[in-house]
């Protein structure tokens, strides 16, 4: 942070910075608050999940993780193409950091005594909390930057542990995660694929969004087996493809033949996706660009 006469300049994407590094210790609080409350959905139920833009994307791997967890039916929609009321729901869960994004609401008032509602918010001063059922406050994961970081992976931790996984190791690899050097490759590439699969799929789009946001980098993201259907055309030299998780057979070979970068960790993929937020964070300040006030967005969507 530096000071010029009276007057304190923090630097681009401080805001970002913070809230990123903070994670780990946020994931283990919201697996906490998950357990101590006991009302994210109970095995057996029909569920469907339920954001925007950061929150749609850990709606749909927290629904891939219950259903591979023989949980039960889960579903997982963007809040303005949700089919809930027409379909036989026994718990619907909607995630949104600030409480008061305009499609979030629309659909809990839509849903109020029709379905049991599970609200996971950021800010509970919001009018979020009053218009759900049951609710998973995580006001210690609400943030300043526009560019969500440690909500919405405290919000997937607390599912996650829901689910009975151990956040503990998951934020153990996030603290390395944050620590570790970023490969010059990552920060200057022309351009990167996000690729996932199962669970990581969201997490795949969620990394392609952060650099989007931040950077105004050209990212995209894929299920990893549908990446050799056509999007492997533009991998060539100077560009990375990024996988989540475990990768397909044989595509980091089809990878290397295009000259593009295969970048993939045996970490857990949440802790992954910390790293992509720090290279998004990373792009952004090599490029003059603040990512804690991204062009044309903020930080919620309130419709008129």
């Amino acid at each position: 942070m530096a000071e010029t006469g009276t007057q304190t300049i923090s630097p681009a994407g401080a805001h970002m910075e913070a809230e990123l590094v903070s994670q780990p210790d946020c994931w283990e609080r919201a697996a906490e608050v998950a357990r101590d409350t006991a009302v994210l959905p109970a095995a057996g139920l029909r569920v469907a999940a339920i954001g925007c833009g950061t929150s749609w994307f850990m709606a749909q791997s927290y629904a891939a993780l219950r259903e591979a967890a023989g949980q039960g039916p889960t579903d997982a929609f963007a809040a303005s193409e949700a089919p809930v009321a027409a379909r036989d729901y026994d718990a619907v869960v909607l995630i949104t950091r600030s409480g008061t994004t305009t499609e979030v609401l629309e659909l809990a008032a839509e849903l109020r005594g029709r379905v049991h509602t599970v609200g996971i918010v950021g800010d509970t001063a919001s009018p979020f909390p009053d218009a759900v059922d049951a609710l998973v406050a995580l006001p210690f994961a609400d943030e300043t930057s526009v560019v969500q970081t440690r909500f919405a992976t405290s919000a997937l931790s607390a599912l996650r542990a829901s689910l009975g996984h151990d956040v503990a190791a998951s934020a153990a690899d996030a603290r390395q995660a944050i620590s570790a050097g970023l490969p010059s490759a990552l920060v200057d590439a022309d351009q990167i694929t996000l690729l996932g699969r199962g669970w990581t799929v969201g997490l795949a789009h969620e990394a392609a969004l952060k650099m989007r946001e931040a950077a105004q980098s050209w990212t995209e993201s894929y299920p990893a087996m549908e990446y050799r259907h056509g999007p492997i055309s533009i991998a060539a030299p100077g560009r990375v493809v990024w996988a989540f998780g475990a990768a397909p057979d044989g595509l980091a070979a089809d990878v290397a033949a295009t000259g593009a970068r295969f970048e993939a960790s045996g970490a857990d993929p949440l802790a992954e996706l910390v790293r992509a937020q720090r290279v998004a964070l990373a792009r952004a300040r090599a490029r003059g660009l603040d990512p804690d006030r991204p062009r044309n967005l903020t930080r919620s969507v309130i419709l008129g």
